[in-house]
This record gives structure tokens, sequence and C-alpha cells, in this order.
């Protein structure tokens, strides 16, 4: 099952503002989801740019978001834990929060990947990707997916 996800910052497929990148604040864009299905007890949220000369590098590791938000707001504090029980992992660079695009050279893609959970997650503080993904196994009822790009 499908959910949508979105962000009036930028149109899906098209270039990610620089203001949400290293040029800019380095902030993350607000983002902005369709109603779940029946079930749903909490959101996870990662965000990578595959196209990184390293591998896949981690942007945004964010879960346990209640099930009743239906986005995040512009500029998440990167805390490790948020006043409404949203929990973030480590990104690429070992910190909690988000990190945004700062590609050495050419345009990459930068993917959003939105998960609606039949569970509220238990894991070790500042889990990263792999940590999170294992950790959904099994409990995802739906999935959305939004991809911007950027250059610098």
């Amino acid at each position: 099952m499908s959910i949508s996800l979105s962000s009036t910052a930028f149109a899906a497929g098209a270039s990610i503002p620089s203001d949400y990148s290293c040029k800019g604040r380095s902030v993350s864009p607000p983002l902005a989801w369709g109603d779940p299905p029946t079930g749903t007890r909490s959101f996870a949220l990662i965000m990578d740019d595959p196209d990184a000369p390293i591998g896949t590098f981690v942007h945004w590791v964010i879960y346990n978001i209640p099930a009743s938000s239906r986005g995040l707001p512009e500029a998440v504090p990167t805390n490790g834990q948020l006043v409404d029980g949203t929990l973030q992992g480590n990104n690429g660079s070992g910190k909690a929060g988000y990190t945004g695009p700062c590609p050495p050279s050419g345009t990459h893609r930068y993917f959003f990947k939105l998960y609606a959970l039949d569970d509220v997650l238990s894991l070790p503080s500042g889990p990263g990707k792999d940590q999170l993904l294992q950790a959904m196994q099994g409990h995802i009822l739906a999935q959305g997916e939004l991809m911007g790009t950027f250059s610098k």
C-alpha cells in the first residue's frame, strides 16, 4: 500500500532549494503526507542519497512520529528526542537529526522515504538507517517516497 508524500518547498523530481542544503541553513524541508491505513501506530522517515561517491549517504533517520501526524514542519530540531516523542537516529555524519544535501560534484538524487508502521519502535539511542530498517521489518503498512535533486 502507498501513502502520498510531498513538500511545499519542492515538487517531486525538482531541485531542493539551497536553504535546505549545506549552501543554506541546512534545515529540514516541510513534508506532508496523506492519511495512513487503519492500524498505523507511528511513522518513520529515512532520507538518503544513493549517488554519493562512497555509497548511499544517509541524511536523516526519524521515527516514532505519532500516528496522528500528517507531516513534519520546516527546520525540525536536531535533538535526539522531540517534544511529541518522535525520535531521531544518527545520519551518515554520526549526528542526530537532519543534515542537508552537499554533493561534492554533479547533481545527486535525495530520497525521502516514509513508512506507516503498525508499532511504536523500541530501539537503542541513535540508531542508524540499517537498525531502523531491521526494526521495521514486518511492521510496514504503507510507504511513500519523494525525490528531489541538488547540485552545488
